[in-house]
């Protein structure tokens, strides 16, 4: 088996029942089960939902997003060994400690492959929910052109770079393109304020105004458990994105749930506690993939302006990445699932037939 050959790259081809289009985001696949079979789930494996919930199965690839672009490495590898079960790992150990400390469930309902979760339809709120405790990134690079209004969040004068703020920001963006929001431009991920938020609720898929509340103090109380948990094993919760959205339960009762992934490389920043301390930043994160990126190629302004969008998509296709750099980003990943969950990050050797043989043999989903 080569290393090539372990990387699911293509993640939208599998024989799963269904009968709508398969949807392929960035990184991951989601098949809609038939209402048969998302009724008979359900019925089988008494999952805490409504008899009649749509139930998906979604499929995580080891493709690499970065700047808005899929990168490929030499050898014909289309992804990064390892990446997309040490992401789930990551996220499913944070859902399990969020369940353990009270707070809200997450729409995953069975995880029967590494690379494989059951989830439930949910409303989402159309919020990119971003939490920030450290000044850096973007952030920082407006901050040092100047700007001092984030979000409708006044920020003081004197912040030095990768430094802890004062107080733990939440700094919104639009989670896709929304229109006819007065104030709030047309584009995806576009900062908002909390009062566009309060004066415009519906249009971002809140049922009330009061659960802009909830949503914030879920962000919180999430980001508070990840962080003292990466505290143990030095490591800094620096920021993160966090999305979340509408489910009924078994009983008819509507509640907020996280969704996507929380805490992961590719979702937040996590720098070594230890290195840190000395003055250095080590990523444990996709950011050191972004470095990397910006420093491997001559005109890193491709890759940071939005009017060379362009030219950037031709040089994520034209270009195979060395081994050295995919098998480096591989190894931040395995290893900080490693020692978040404090199990070894399973690599397939053929993680598309193991994904439907379990999917057969134990969901009746392949026919």
């Amino acid at each position: 088996m080569t290393l090539a050959q372990q990387v699911l790259a293509v993640n939208d081809d599998l024989p799963i029942r269904t009968d709508k289009p398969v949807h392929s985001g960035k990184v991951r696949s989601v098949y809609w089960l038939t209402e048969e079979d998302s009724a008979r789930l359900i019925k089988e494996k008494g999952y805490d939902v409504a008899a009649d919930a749509p139930l998906a199965i979604m499929v995580i690839s080891d493709r690499i997003s970065a700047f808005d672009c899929i990168w490929h490495g030499e050898g014909g590898i289309k992804g990064v060994p390892g990446k997309g079960a040490a992401l789930n790992a990551i996220s499913n150990h944070w859902f399990s400690l969020f369940k353990e400390h009270g707070l809200a469930d997450s729409h995953i309902l069975d995880i029967p492959h590494p690379l494989v979760w059951i989830v439930q339809k949910a409303k989402p709120i159309m919020i990119e929910a971003i939490c920030r405790k450290y000044i850096t990134g973007s952030m920082w690079r407006a901050y040092a052109n100047g700007e001092r209004e984030f979000c409708g969040i006044n920020l003081p004068e004197g912040l030095e770079k990768d430094k802890a703020l004062s107080d733990l920001l939440i700094t919104p963006s639009t989670k896709g393109i929304l229109k006819g929001i007065k104030g709030v431009p047309e584009v995806d991920d576009v900062n908002i304020t909390r009062t566009n938020i309060e004066d415009n609720f519906a249009a971002f898929n809140f049922t009330a105004k009061e659960d802009i509340a909830v949503y914030e103090k879920l962000l919180k109380e999430g980001f508070g458990v990840i962080s003292d948990a990466l505290a143990n094993i030095g490591q800094i919760f620096v920021d993160t994105k966090f999305e979340f959205g509408y489910v009924t339960d078994a009983s008819g009762k509507e509640k907020i749930i996280y969704m996507d992934e929380v805490g992961t490389p590719d979702s937040s920043r996590l720098w070594d506690e230890k290195a840190y301390n000395e003055g250095k930043i080590i990523e444990n994160s996709k950011e050191g993939f972004r470095h990397f990126l910006l420093n491997h190629f001559p005109d890193p302004d491709i890759l940071l302006n939005k009017d060379r969008m362009d030219e950037r998509s031709q040089l994520a296709v034209d270009n195979a990445l060395p081994i050295e750099a995919i098998m480096s980003v591989s190894e931040t990943y395995t290893k900080i699932a490693e020692k978040v969950t404090g199990k070894p990050v399973v690599v397939s050797e053929n993680p598309k037939q193991e994904i439907i043989d379990v999917l057969k043999r134990d969901y009746g989903l392949v026919d």
